[in-house]
């Protein structure tokens, strides 16, 4: 074969692997038409990149996890409670449909054939039989194991034996697995975290897979083609600071989160009690803006009803939700170490939500300039208020601002009033 026909059909080869590739490996976010200085703040570039493409995830998960409350103090009676309450609450209709149980539902070590096993004295019916009851409710039920010989609170882990445990869950009904970091041999974790992705595949069980590597190892750089989400940070506790700190370290990844993977800055501690109505408001409003997944992390059994109105506010949950997948972000802060902030991110439908958040020690003013969006100051927006649950204004162009509580944070979503965003 002569050079010329060998190099014509190695540069068709290269075409149409590269056309294969393109249409397998292609982002899943859908095209948002905005002008250039939009799409540099909100950039999207490191987002896509070999996607794990499982299945799910097409939007950041929703349910509810019992360590941030319960800790070790869980049985079957909470699990399965929690699962009705999900469920007259409301809540499971709004979609937080997982109900995930953590860390000590298992015994000390495994039995003689090397399987993981219930505790009999809190979990005695066995996991199947509360994978089952939750199924019925319409939930589906989440587990736990680690990455280590052992798991945070020295229960047997699952590395090295990922096969058997992944088999053993989908036996149950699993249908999420939080898979945490502790006693990990110093193996890094693009090493340990793969194996168990693998494992749950074979099963050939939809099982949501939840990296909680604490950010040790940046994993928004590696896990996109491991995990459906990847914990970004420490452990959260229910402080302000904790909460801010967080938000703050979870930023930082925005352009590697969307649909099929997303940055996890831990649960919600909202209800938990060690925050302000109002610092709760700003820790619901930033996750959901942010795309992470909303977790709750108290006791929905016991619920105020203040609480309850966070927590279920539709138009919030939607703007997690919103099937665009770009995760919002800080995008200006002024006044003492930046406290005064601006947050947004885009929606479908050529609409941004806009977050005024005030970190200050008073009530403060914020204003959000088009110039700050990167979008031209004569574009007309309608302005609705989210936690009003109003529409406030029509064709507000240039800017807009109002005066924010301390620690609280104030949630718009402007919608064009003209075609201004149009090709």
């Amino acid at each position: 074969m002569g050079f010329g026909r060998r190099f014509l059909l190695l540069v068709l080869f290269c075409f149409a692997f590269s056309a294969s590739a393109a249409a397998r490996f292609a982002p899943l976010i859908e095209e948002f038409r905005r002008p250039t200085a939009l799409a540099d703040i909100f950039d999207t570039s490191n987002y896509g990149k070999l996607q794990l493409n499982n299945g799910l995830a097409r939007t950041p998960q929703m349910g509810w996890n019992s360590w941030n409350f319960f800790a070790c103090n869980i049985n079957e009676t909470v699990i399965k409670e929690t699962a009705e309450a999900l469920v007259s609450t409301g809540l499971a209709a709004l979609g937080y449909n997982y109900v995930n149980i953590d860390d000590c539902w298992s015994t000390a070590t495994r039995n003689d054939k090397g399987e993981l096993v219930p505790d009999p004295n809190t979990f005695p019916s066995g996991i199947k039989a509360i994978a089952n009851y939750v199924h019925q409710k319409g939930l589906k039920l989440g587990i736990y194991s680690d990455a280590g010989v052992f798991t945070c609170q020295v229960r047997p882990g699952s590395l090295f034996h990922e096969n058997d445990d992944a088999d053993l869950f989908a036996s149950w009904g699993v249908d999420y697995l939080k898979y945490d970091n502790c006693f990990n041999l110093g193996i890094k974790p693009e090493l340990r975290y793969p194996p168990m992705r693998d494992a749950l595949k074979s099963t050939g069980r939809a099982i949501f897979y939840s990296l909680c590597e604490w950010g040790v190892d940046d994993p928004a750089l590696w896990a996109g083609t491991v995990g459906n989400s990847w914990r970004t940070t420490d452990d959260i506790n229910d402080t302000w600071l904790s909460m801010t700190t967080i938000a703050d370290l979870n930023d930082k990844w925005a352009s590697y989160a969307g649909p099929g993977g997303w940055n996890d800055p831990d649960m919600l501690e909202v209800g938990n009690g060690g925050m302000t109505h109002a610092e709760y408001r700003s820790h619901f409003t930033i996750w959901a803006l942010m795309k992470a997944p909303l977790l709750i992390g108290c006791d929905v059994r016991n619920m105020t009803a203040e609480t309850l109105e966070i927590l279920s506010n539709e138009e919030v949950i939607a703007i997690n939700q919103d099937p665009l997948g770009i995760q919002g972000r800080k995008i200006w802060s002024e006044g003492n170490s930046g406290c005064s902030q601006v947050w947004a991110g885009p929606l479908s439908g050529n609409r941004i939500v806009v977050a005024l958040w005030n970190r200050c020690s008073q009530a403060v003013t914020i204003t959000v300039s088009w110039e700050i969006l990167g979008i031209d100051n004569t574009t007309s927006f309608s302005i609705r208020d989210l936690w009003k649950n109003e529409t406030l204004k029509g064709n507000v162009a240039g800017s807009f601002g109002a005066e924010v509580d301390i620690h609280d944070c104030k949630a718009y979503i402007f919608s064009p009033a003209s075609s201004s965003f149009a090709n």
